[in-house]
């Protein structure tokens, strides 16, 4: 076969270092619109980012030529330094170490988009630690409490 074909479609979500609300209402927007110029510019087609104050949800395909570890890499250290750069009292921002990555069906893709489009109502209740545990749970993901959070 000369040709690699692939749909992989990932759920990333990872959050700000300690959880602090770096993202407020201004600022939130602009970051979701430069992660989609990073994903695009790795040949990665955004199909959703969305999020609160302290972390993000982003729904990408992952492109043949990027490994998963690279995709978010990239999306990390170029927001980042974008973020850093917008105004003075920014530059102490940083992302968590970690992040979570998850496959996405195509069946279930709406789902996660509407889940998504819901975090502003989903965090009134739960914390992002909460969440993430559930995320991790539910996609049959092992983790060690001690190791998740920086």
């Amino acid at each position: 076969m000369p040709q690699s074909l692939s749909k992989v479609i990932l759920h990333i979500t990872f959050s700000t270092k300690n959880r602090e609300p770096w993202l407020d209402r201004d600022v939130r927007p602009r970051v979701h619109a430069y992660v989609a110029t990073v994903c695009r510019d790795l040949g990665a087609e955004l199909v959703r980012v969305g999020g609160v104050a302290d972390h993000v949800h982003i729904v990408t395909t992952l492109p043949r030529t990027v490994s998963q570890a690279q995709l978010v890499e990239q999306i990390k250290k170029a927001s980042s330094k974008w973020i850093k750069a917008l105004k003075p009292q920014y530059r102490g921002f940083f992302w968590q170490r970690g992040y979570g990555a998850f496959s996405v069906s195509p069946s279930q893709l709406d789902a996660v988009l509407q889940y998504i489009e819901a975090q502003q109502e989903h965090h009134r209740t739960r914390t992002f630690e909460e969440e993430y545990r559930e995320l991790l749970r539910k996609h049959g993901v092992d983790f060690d409490e001690r190791y998740v959070w920086d």
